[in-house]
Formats: structure tokens, C-alpha cells, sequence
């Protein structure tokens, strides 16, 4: 079919579709000021009446000869007059048919117009109830001109943009062949490789456009680049090149509120003592570059952990660092300091300054407040005592039950995991049109007599190797869940980069969602970004795995490596979950907004969905559609309209 053809199909359909619903919704709107004056004029016809009968004497002959004056003066269809017994005095009726308007389109817009009712009074006394009810042939008659002329318009309409399209697709067409030899010569980008399509047209030019289906990678790392640009200078010191204070306020917030294995860890500021007086001993450029070898030094003190540490710059002289799954707050501020005087003990014994540090765990549920403050004691008692630059600041959990060491934990995971199984929790995720796109289900265990959230055992489980054996449990249960519910949305779990990384789960993840093809088309298997990108060629092989069976494929907590995107490109990736403190940074605006909005465009580009999480406001969500976000799930969204 040629294209000229599709396109006046397409304008035939889209016409016939606008008039219809403008046409019903205007008609039935018309019908309904009708009926509404109509009734209106009874009721005030009928008081009018009422009210001159009411003053004249109640001579029948006088009565009856007012009423026939009004009634052949106006348009109605009936005025009658009865006693109070209900026996008519006078009554004048016009029943003759409408004329000029189709009996169907009567039938199919009836006006149903209440009377007007009036008592007529005789002194103190009730001379009798008058009825006035107005003819609805004037009505029909305008109702069906003002139809008639909206098909006019659209059928007028619908002739002139046909004859503009054929128009402008003929221009299109004249140099369709230049535009397919330009794209065979820009064999620098890489596209995905589509069908080719019916229409004659355009079906060379998809030929070519699918000659360049291997160029997609270059195309998405430019983007990328340009991505990586705006985060720069939206999140990172200009110095250092670290985070800087607001987006690492906003990480933070964040993980106080996952559920994950970064929802628990440690909290390390770091200050550098005498700063001031350095930078007049040894002049600010010497300064500028302690301050870079110190942050060079801590970025390589927070590698090679399962979760990605945060370092940041808060101010001149503070750092700090989030280390989540971590729990010993001593050892990780301890390892800090040390890699941080190693900076000095480059510059020379005159440059060296002590660097004091203080560090506290935080979990789950607790305030941004609370955990800074903690932090910010620890390291006022680090700055009290020349000799200890380390200071700790345990939280105080005792009314939790937990195991404290590693036999303790392992054997209550076990017992956990063996007699009680998982619990799996259930949040919305919801798309911009407000329909529910699947579930949250993140993992419980219980432990003790309670049920608790992945944040208080996640960093446990990770370090005794039981990752696997729980993402497996996890899945089964989210199986079960959709078993369960045999229609709605779906159910999203993480898989750990460690279970990516073993075949063992992988193959058993293959057959198990194999024999449950239904059930797999419901499933939302999300990695988190860090684990994804560290172990990239597992995390390959794990999507071509997982894919062909129909599974919903995303990364978790997205955002902070987009200069990596362009790697994607050819996993069959779905959607990508932007990280909560990405979204809180782009609500406050300084420049944030960009980087959401490019980050949201290169996603698009790549054919993924965008989901904004850490959702806690009602008005977050009109603010991020304008940026490209597809879906939001937080405290804010609700499963309910």
C-alpha cells in the first residue's frame, strides 16, 4: 500500500474519530442547555401564571380566555389548569410532531423536560395547581441545524488536510532517495534493527537505516559524554572532583529510605585540621593540591567494595564518606584516615596536618538530621583529642534483638531462611498516566519474633555468600505472588550482582522461569547499576539469558555512571529506576534539572523507560513528566487513583 494511501486512511480514521467524539460531546451538551432552558421557562411561565390568576377574580370565562391568550402568544406544548380535587378547569395542548428533524435523531436525543408547576391561590384559599410545559420543536429543529453544519465543517476539514498531507508527503518523498545516500554515509552511529516495512516509500530507506545497526554504541557514548557533563557540573566539586554537599545531603536521604543493601552502613566525616593556617603557609595552589591528592586518596580507600561508597566534598575542609553495607564504623573510619595522611606524607613533613575523623552507622528509618548530628559529635571528640583522630559513634539499637558477630548471623540466616522462608513487601510503581506499571517487593526475613527489612540484614547475607540462595527464595515467592494474582500489574525483585556473577543462578533462574512462561511475562528483575557495570560481562550474558523468556529487564538506582550508558546498548534493557538522590537533587533545581532531563533523553534513545524513585511529594510528579520521566514510585505514590 502506498503511502499517499495510508495517509488519507489515517486522515479518513483520525477525522472520523475527532468528529465523532466532538460531535457526541457537543450535541449532548446543546441537548442538555436545552432541556435546562426549557425547564427553566416552564417553571418561570408557570409562577408568572400563577400569579395573575392568583390576583384576578376566578371567573372561569376570564381565566380560560388569559390562558389560551398565552398559550397561542408562546410556544408550548401544554398549559393546563386543575382544582385542588385534580379536576381540570381549563386545558390547551399541542401534540403535533416535529417537523424537519429526523424521527432517529429525536429518538436518540430525547428531551425529557420536567414541567413547570404553580398553585394558583383564591385568598387564603388554593384555587388549584397550573401545569406549563413548553414545545421542544424549536429545540430539535436548532439542534439539528447545529449538527449538520459541525459535519459540514468536518467533512471540510477533513478534505483540506488530506489535500495539505498529500501536499507535504510529496515534497517528503522528492529527495527520499538523497536522505537514504546521506544515511549510508554517516555509518557513525548505530540504530536498532527494525523490519522493514510495507509502504513502498520507505522501505528503502529502512534497508539502509538498518545497515547501520552496529554504529549505535558511538552514537550512545557521545550522549553519554555530554550526559557526564551536566552531572559534573551539577553534583561534583570543581576541586576535587568529588560529590558535592547538596548531592551527597540528597544520597543521604536517599539511602535512609531504601530498603536495600545501601539502606545500612557507615558515615565518616573527615575535616582537614588547620586548613587556613596551611593555606597561608604554603600559598592556595599548594593547598588546592593536598586537598586533591586528599580526595584521590579516599576514592581509592572506597574501591572494591560490593556496594559503591559515596565520597564527597562538603566544604573546604570537610569530606565525607558513605560506606553502605558496612558495619563496623571504627575499621572503615580507621582505613580513611590512614589513606587520607597519605596525601600528606607526599607533600613533605611541612606540609603534613593531622586529619581528624568521626564515623557512625545509620540505618533504615532514621532522620538525615540525626545521623549528621551523630557524625558531627564524633568528630567534635576527634578534634578534643590529639592522640585519637578516630572516633566512633555506634547507633543505639538494643531494642532489636540482632545478632552481633558473624557465627551469630550466619546461623540465624540459616535458621531464617530454612524454617520461615522470605516475606516480600509491596510498593506501586506507577506511570505518568497514573496506571500501576508492577510492585515493589522488597525482601523480609524474620528474624527474632519480627519480621525486618532487607536494610538490617542485606550487608550480613553479603558477607557470608548467602546472596544466591535468598535472590532464589525471593524469586519463587515474587512467582508465587503472581500465581496468586492471575490479572494486574507485575512484581519487581533485585538480583544481586552476586547472584549475576554465579552461572549456578543463572541456569537455575533460566529453567525455573522457563516452566513458567506465564508468570515470567510479570516479572521485573532489577540489578543495581554499581553491580551491573562492575561485572559488565556477566551482566551480559545474564540478560541474553534472561531475556528471551520475557522477563522485564532494569537497572536499580541508575544515574550515577551515565557515562557508561552507551555499554548498554545491546543488553534488551526495559527500564532504568534513576537513583532517589538524583530526583530529590533535580527537585531542589541548581542545574540538577538538566541532568535529569538528558538523562531521562539518552535512556529514550536507547528504548528504555525511565522510573524516578524517592517519590515524596504529590507535586514531584507533574515536574518530572516535563522532564521525561516515564513512572515514579516512593512514599508519595499510592496504589489508588
Amino acid at each position: 500500500m502506498s503511502l499517499t494511501r495510508q495517509l488519507w486512511l489515517a486522515v479518513a480514521l483520525v477525522m472520523a474519530m475527532a468528529f465523532g467524539g466532538t460531535l457526541l460531546i457537543s450535541t449532548v451538551a446543546a441537548r442538555n442547555h436545552f432541556v435546562q432552558q426549557l425547564y427553566v421557562k416552564n417553571v418561570d411561565n408557570a409562577t408568572m401564571l400563577a400569579l395573575s390568576i392568583s390576583q384576578m377574580q376566578k371567573d372561569p370565562v376570564t381565566i380560560e380566555l388569559l390562558l389560551a391568550a398565552q398559550f397561542d402568544a408562546g410556544h408550548y406544548r401544554l398549559i393546563r389548569l386543575v382544582d385542588p380535587a385534580g379536576k381540570p378547569i381549563v386545558e390547551r395542548r399541542n401534540d403535533a410532531p416535529v417537523e424537519g428533524v429526523p424521527d432517529l435523531f429525536i429518538s436518540l436525543l430525547p428531551m425529557d423536560v420536567e414541567p413547570g408547576l404553580a398553585h394558583v391561590q383564591d385568598g387564603w384559599n388554593q384555587y388549584g395547581t397550573l401545569t406549563v410545559e413548553s414545545h421542544t420543536e424549536y429545540a430539535y429543529v436548532q439542534l439539528w441545524e447545529t449538527t449538520l453544519r459541525l459535519i459540514g465543517w468536518f467533512a471540510a476539514a477533513a478534505v483540506f488536510v488530506g489535500l495539505i498531507g498529500s501536499l507535504l508527503l510529496r515534497v517528503i518523498l522528492r529527495p527520499l532517495k538523497a536522505v537514504v545516500e546521506q544515511a549510508e554515509a554517516i555509518g557513525a552511529r548505530r540504530f536498532v534493527t527494525q523490519p522493514e516495512p510495507r509502504t513502498i516509500e520507505f522501505r528503502q530507506l529502512v534497508r539502509s537505516m538498518n545497515t547501520l545497526s552496529g554504529r549505535v554504541q558511538q552514537m550512545l557514548a557521545e550522549e553519554a559524554g555530554r550526559v557526564e557533563q551536566l552531572r559534573q557540573q551539577a553534583q561534583v566539586d570543581p576541586l576535587t572532583g568529588l560529590r558535592n554537599r547538596e548531592t551527597f545531603i540528597a544520597s543521604l536521604e536517599d539511602a535512609l529510605a531504601r530498603e536495600d543493601l545501601g539502606a545500612a552502613g557507615v558515615l565518616t566525616l573527615l575535616r582537614i585540621n588547620d586548613l587556613a593556617e596551611l593555606n597561608r603557609a604554603i600559598g592556595r595552589e599548594s593547598t588546592d593540591k593536598i586537598l586533591c591528592r586528599v580526595a584521590e586518596r579516599l576514592t581509592d580507600a572506597s574501591g572494591g567494595h560490593a556496594a559503591r561508597w559515596i565520597v564527597a566534598r562538603l566544604n573546604a575542609s570537610d569530606f565525607a564518606v558513605m560506606a553502605p553495607g558496612e558495619l563496623d564504623a571504627g575499621a572503615v573510619a580507621r582505613r580513611l584516615s590512614e589513606h587520607a595522611d597519605l596525601a600528606f606524607d607526599r607533600a613533605g613533613n611541612d606540609e603534613r596536618r593531622a586529619v581528624r575523623t568521626g564515623s557512625t552507622t545509620y540505618h533504615r528509618g532514621e532522620s538525615r538530621a540525626t545521623v549528621l548530628a551523630r557524625a558531627d559529635g564524633a568528630l567534635a571528640q576527634a578534634e578534643q583529642t590529639d592522640a585519637a583522630m578516630v572516633t566512633s559513634a555506634p547507633t543505639e539499637d538494643s531494642a532489636l534483638a540482632l545478632p552481633t558477630d558473624l557465627t551469630g548471623w550466619r546461623a540465624a540466616l540459616d535458621r531464617a531462611m530454612k524454617n520461615d522462608g522470605v516475606q516480600l513487601g509491596q510498593f506501586p510503581v506507577k506511570g505518568s498516566d497514573g496506571r500501576v506499571l508492577h510492585h515493589e517487593a522488597p525482601v523480609r526475613l524474620k528474624l527474632g519474633d519480627q519480621w525486618q527489612p532487607a536494610a538490617r540484614f542485606l550487608a550480613w547475607v553479603t558477607r557470608l555468600g548467602l546472596m544466591p540462595q535468598l535472590d532464589r527464595m525471593v524469586i519463587e515467592s515474587a512467582l508465587r505472588r503472581i500465581d496468586d494474582q492471575r490479572s494486574g500489574a507485575g512484581v519487581s525483585v533485585i538480583v544481586s550482582a552476586e547472584s549475576v556473577c554465579d552461572p549456578a543462578f543463572v541456569q537455575s533462574l533460566v529453567q525455573r522461569l522457563g516452566s513458567s512462561p506465564q508468570q515470567a511475562k510479570r516479572l521485573w528483575l532489577e540489578v543495581p547499576e554499581y553491580g551491573a557495570l562492575r561485572h559488565l560481562q556477566e551482566f551480559r550474558a545474564f540478560c541474553r539469558a534472561i531475556k528471551p523468556l520475557g522477563c522485564m529487564l532494569g537497572l536499580k538506582h541508575a544515574g550515577p555512571q551515565v557515562s557508561r550508558m552507551g555499554e548498554l546498548h545491546d543488553l534488551g534493557l526495559d527500564y532504568l529506576k534513576i537513583e532517589g538522590a538524583i530526583v530529590q537533587s533535580a527537585r531542589e533545581g541548581h542545574g540538577h534539572e538538566a541532568f535529569l532531563r538528558s538523562l531521562c533523553t539518552i535512556a529514550h534513545t536507547m528504548g528504555l523507560m525511565t522510573i524516578a524513585a524517592g517519590i515524596t511529594q504529590d507535586t514531584d510528579q507533574r515536574a518530572l513528566v516535563g522532564l521525561g520521566v516515564d513512572g515514579f514510585t516512593g512514599p508519595a505514590v499510592s496504589a489508588g487513583p
